[in-house]
């Protein structure tokens, strides 16, 4: 009994785990079916949708084979790291101290460098494309990765407070740099080499304030001054189409064609708005636009006071270096006695525009530019404006080259003077500052004050680096217009008038 009782045992048990070996197999075979269908759809996704299924930190050679990996590279960087550290931070303190003090807002009255150190870790590089070969240049697309141990300490300080100590924590940069090398027959093969940091994907900077020995809240709205301060600069600088030229070698050579020019000027008439909303408890608000394409350059209207509906009609003219990338920002503020409040935002992208043709259009205010994490979506009213692209001739290139450079050196003595509190103030077209006469031959006839600017108007050399500005930044929350700078995303046209040119 007992050995029947044990072979009918040994046949269930048997049956059984053969019956759950089928099914194991089964499964795990279902799974790689799954798994392959996963990665042949993933294969035919877009860069937008896989960035949304992923996320902004996904390596650039997974989905995209144009970039390979450069393991053997990141080896070599992380042994020349200390080295390299070395020689960047003398760079960066003297390269951007000055930039500093041209974007310090009005509320600090001094922003130096305090301690610079750019730490052990080493930057990683996920891969790298070669995005084109042509005769003399080799242009390559890096995707730039750095989680570093930095040291940075910034020095505040302000009219009512003494000296804050701020420190920059837990530094992070996410970004896909574009670099150009310039090539020449002579060693080392390299004449020039161009920096920039490419605007899609975005760049990523991010990091923590701490103040040092005392609180943020010391002066309030530091955190975000410095903030503004810190991405206008960086991507005022590097965001593409603008760029860094090094020159490499120690001899002199025409970097000319490298360097970024004026494309054509952009004559904006700023209109009216409408429907505007109210940001007083006592009364209408006070409203004036800032306009720009780069927040170095900022210009603004006449203040229409207790007014929801204003008409401004005012005419300005902007440098444009690319059309194809490059956006006019149009802003509208409350006038204040403390600081001004932001009202609402627009964009509008100057690809959209055809040349020496006269367009009005009506475009819709947004509390910001970049709607993804703002709850606050009510109607903010609208702006219209009356919008004329040009472009440049070789001749009115070269004019407009000079006149930014003026403009720039015009900004400068209203800073010194006190007129204005930052190069980054919008001017208004009681400042005095005269027109460039860059339409002249052209029959475009600016508003007076010819306000232009370009990367151009910012080269200077140190250290044997030429360098030329950018253009486009990012705004978070509402500040005054000194600080105010362009975001992510844009507002619709509700409304476009095409204007006859004769």
């Amino acid at each position: 009994m007992g050995l029947i009782s044990g072979m009918l045992l040994g046949i269930v048990c048997g049956i059984g785990l053969m019956a759950a070996l089928k099914r194991m197999m089964r499964y795990r075979s279902n799974k790689r079916i799954a798994k392959a269908v996963d990665v042949k759809l993933m294969g035919c996704l877009s860069r937008d949708d896989l960035k949304k299924v992923c996320g902004d930190n996904f390596p650039e050679w997974i989905s995209f084979p144009v970039y390979e990996q450069v393991k053997w590279l990141n080896k070599q960087l992380s042994k020349l790291w200390p080295f390299i550290a070395e020689a960047g931070e003398a760079i960066i303190k003297e390269s951007v101290e000055p930039l500093l003090e041209d974007y310090r807002p009005p509320g600090i009255t001094s922003l130096k460098f305090s301690k610079l150190s750019l730490g052990t870790v080493a930057p990683k590089i996920e891969g790298i494309r070669v995005q084109s070969l042509k005769k003399g240049q080799i242009t390559m697309d890096i995707d730039f990765r750095w989680g570093g141990d930095p040291n940075i300490v910034l020095g505040v300080e302000a009219a009512v407070v003494a000296s804050i100590p701020i420190q920059l924590k837990n530094l992070q940069v996410f970004t896909v740099i574009r670099v150009i090398f310039q090539l020449t027959e002579e060693i080392p093969c390299i004449s020039a080499v161009v920096v920039a940091l490419l605007s899609e994907p975005k760049p990523r900077i991010d990091y923590v304030l701490k103040a040092i020995g005392g609180s943020l809240t010391a002066l309030p709205g530091l955190s975000d001054m410095i903030d503004d301060t810190v991405n206008t600069i960086v991507t005022d600088m590097l965001e593409w189409p603008h760029r860094i030229v090094v020159q490499i070698g120690g001899i002199p050579v025409d970097t000319s064609d490298l360097e970024l020019k004026p494309q054509g000027k952009l004559i904006v008439t700023v209109v009216r708005a409408n429907g505007l909303k109210n940001h007083e408890m006592i009364g209408k608000s006070d409203p004036y636009a800032v306009v720009h394409i780069r927040p170095l350059f900022k210009v603004k209207t006449k203040t229409i006071d207790n007014n929801l509906n204003p008409v401004w009609d005012q005419t300005f003219e902007l440098i444009a270096e690319d059309k194809e990338t490059q956006s006019l920002i149009l802003e509208v503020f409350d006038k204040d006695i403390g600081q001004d409040e932001r009202m609402g935002v627009a964009k509008l992208p100057l690809n959209e525009l055809v040349a020496d043709a006269a367009k009005e259009i009506e475009l819709r205010l947004l509390p910001k530019l970049d709607m993804t994490q703002v709850k606050d979506k009510k109607d903010r009213g609208t702006i219209t404006v009356k919008v004329l692209y040009h472009e440049f001739n070789k001749e009115e290139q070269l004019a407009a080259m000079e006149a930014e450079k003026v403009i720039l050196e015009e900004r400068k003595k209203l800073k010194a003077e006190g007129v204005i509190g930052s190069t980054m103030d919008a001017v208004g077209s009681g400042v005095g500052m005269v027109g460039s006469g860059i339409g002249a031959g052209v029959g475009l006839v600016g508003s007076g004050f010819g306000a232009v600017g370009s990367g151009l108007s910012k080269a200077g050399k140190f250290m044997g680096r030429t360098f030329t500005g950018s253009s486009s930044s990012k705004k978070n929350g509402s500040s005054t217009p000194v600080n105010s700078v362009q975001e992510n995303g844009g507002a619709k046209p509700l409304k476009t008038v095409l204007a006859n040119t004769d």
